[in-house]
């Protein structure tokens, strides 16, 4: 490497509520040599930053176009309502979109849930971010509802969330650019897929070869194969000798002990 150019780096992009802390830890551990580079993108704009190069890969919100990215699903969040705490709906454990029917639902430009109908009652105006909703409802203005990990980002002493059970979830997944899948975007999928660090899959070992170039490896495994196999042959063999002389021995204590003869 020159001193003009720059060590290789590995760029990965994440959206809010996204907590890639363990995987980084593990890459760094893995990977030394490559730093890792962490840029948090708004979930909007994460496909255009994949495709336009910005990042190797990122940690982004499904649904994604399969059509020029791949994806591997992760894990699918819990949708939770995000109110005040001295809400009536704190009061149960968990509600349902129907027992949010009076409230007024606030409904972010940037909102990651799949509605096809928004629950409960719209406000005049959209906030234009999930952080503007939140202040909202802060001030008691209406409800909203948001995966687990927002609500968790967004965390103020003066609100609290409830589960709601039929609502649209938000899926997390792995997704890379589809003609940019490379040994380290390979690399991170190992990580976040639980691979050990001693295994091959996706990643081929390099074969052998000789000093003119020629590959080796096959040939030496060959040989190996073949040397086994007459080793084995051998002691099979052994094996056979030595059993058929425990047989003469047997014949012989049969005339008597000790190899004495017998007495007429």
């Amino acid at each position: 490497m020159t001193g003009s150019e720059a060590p290789p780096s590995f760029r990965l992009a994440y959206v809010p509520g996204v907590t890639p802390d363990k995987w980084v830890r593990i890459w760094n551990e893995r990977r030394p040599d490559v730093p890792l580079a962490l840029t948090q993108i708004p979930a909007a704009e994460a496909a255009g930053v994949l495709l336009d190069g910005g990042a190797d890969a990122g940690l982004v919100r499904l649904p994604v176009d399969r059509t020029l990215l791949s994806a591997i699903p992760l894990y699918t969040e819990t949708t939770v309502v995000l109110i005040p705490r001295d809400h009536l709906v704190t009061a149960a454990d968990e509600v349902t979109v129907a027992d949010l029917a009076d409230e007024i639902v606030l409904h972010p430009l940037d909102d990651v849930l799949g509605w096809e109908r928004l629950p409960g009652r719209p406000a005049l105006e959209r906030p234009a971010t999930t952080a503007d909703a939140v202040e909202l409802v802060a001030a008691g203005i209406g409800v909203l509802l948001v995966p687990l990990s927002l609500a968790r980002l967004h965390h103020r002493k003066d609100l609290t969330y409830r589960t709601v059970t039929d609502a649209p979830a938000s899926g997390v997944a792995l997704s890379w650019r589809e003609d940019a899948h490379t040994d380290l975007v390979e690399d991170f999928i190992g990580i976040v897929r639980g691979r050990t660090v001693n295994s091959t899959r996706g990643r081929q070992p390099e074969p052998a070869r000789s000093k003119d170039g020629k590959q080796t490896a096959g040939k030496q495994a060959s040989g190996k194969q073949a040397a086994g196999k007459q080793t084995g042959g051998a002691r099979r063999g052994t094996g056979g000798s030595h059993r058929g002389a425990s047989g003469g021995k047997g014949k012989g204590r049969s005339g008597g002990r000790g190899g004495k003869p017998r007495r007429p």
